[in-house]
């Protein structure tokens, strides 16, 4: 795979939940961390993730917010 961002991170596919027309994939990121992503069903059928695949998170933002109470 070769693409021009550098935010990219090596991953474990953890979970797979397909709605109606999204698809939420869980992916363990390392040290305990596991990161959320939206997809569509049909990015996800296309790629057959499963939980247990070994992936890359790409990560695409033009802002990132951090919040506090």
């Amino acid at each position: 795979m070769r693409l021009s961002t550098l935010n990219r991170i090596k991953d474990t596919t953890v979970a797979v939940h397909k709605g109606q027309a999204a698809a939420h994939v869980g992916t363990d990121i390392g040290k305990g961390v596991v990161m959320l992503a939206a997809s569509t069903n049909e990015a996800v059928d296309e790629l057959d993730l499963k939980p247990g695949d070994e992936a890359y998170a790409v990560i695409k933002a033009s802002d990132v917010m951090v919040g506090k109470q």
